[in-house]
């Protein structure tokens, strides 16, 4: 007597795990670059991409702007301060204020891009990505005149998308070192003061937010109220502060120059 073979068919979780294993390397290629939101991450391994710039220089940036609501006081402030910094952009705002704007640079401030409209990248979308992120590069150049050089996306998550749109419209990534967490409801000038003292040092880049278009109504008043002391305390500890143009990002640490 003859025996046939038993055929056994896949389970159907082993089934499901096929059809889903591209899907997820595909979600992981995707993601990935993500990893350098980890500040400790970034600073140890991607100095350039976490802002580090020359030790005695602390680059000062913005984001989420423009907004007529807010952005002028800290124009008028960072005036009465004798400082200049780097504003990142959302593109839609570009268009929707484009004489605050140009009068961002006419005030002596760096533009930079900040993507197309602040939001959460989880699905993977190159193409829009790369479209957004050109668009908006192409108009902050052509409203203040200037063409900018840097890119920070929202949230500061840079997926593969991300790194590629911004490679495409000619950009530099760029994150920072320390920020204010000006964006909560409960951020206070001292707050925003107290997180700042104990994560920026020499050769760092300091993110606070002009706006609070994407975060808690109202945040921004804390950014502009710790900002004065924020100033006066790194000049006091040896620093100048000025927009990541003046940095010298790349830059070898104790490097002349």
């Amino acid at each position: 007597m003859s025996l046939s073979p038993v055929r056994y068919g896949r389970s159907p979780a082993w089934r499901a795990m096929t059809v889903l294993a591209p899907f997820a390397t595909v979600a992981a290629l995707h993601i990935g670059p993500a990893v350098t939101w980890l500040p400790g991450l970034r600073r140890g391994v991607l100095p350039g991409l976490a802002g580090t710039g020359h030790p005695r220089h602390v680059a000062l940036t913005f984001d989420d702007g423009p907004d007529p609501a807010s952005t002028p006081h800290f124009l008028d402030a960072l005036d009465g301060l004798g400082v200049r910094a780097t504003f990142f952009l959302l593109g839609e705002s570009v268009v929707r204020h484009p004489a605050l704007t140009r009068a961002i640079a006419e005030r002596g401030h760096e533009l930079a891009v900040h993507g197309w409209r602040h939001d959460r990248p989880w699905l993977p979308r190159p193409a829009r990505d790369r479209a957004e992120v050109v668009r908006a590069a192409r108009v902050v150049g052509e409203v203040s005149g200037s063409r900018p050089r840097w890119y920070r996306p929202p949230y500061g998550i840079l997926t593969s998308g991300r790194w590629a749109a911004a490679r495409t419209a000619g950009l530099r990534p760029v994150l920072w070192t320390a920020w204010g967490r000006d964006w909560t409801a409960d951020a206070s000038p001292a707050s925003v003061r107290a997180v700042i003292g104990t994560e920026l040092r020499g050769g760092g880049t300091l993110l606070l937010h002009d706006s609070d278009r994407t975060s808690a109504p109202g945040c921004w008043r804390a950014a502009l109220g710790a900002l004065p002391d924020v100033v006066l305390g790194l000049r006091e500890a040896g620093l100048s502060v000025g927009p990541l143009a003046e940095h010298g990002t790349g830059v070898r640490r104790g490097a002349p120059r």
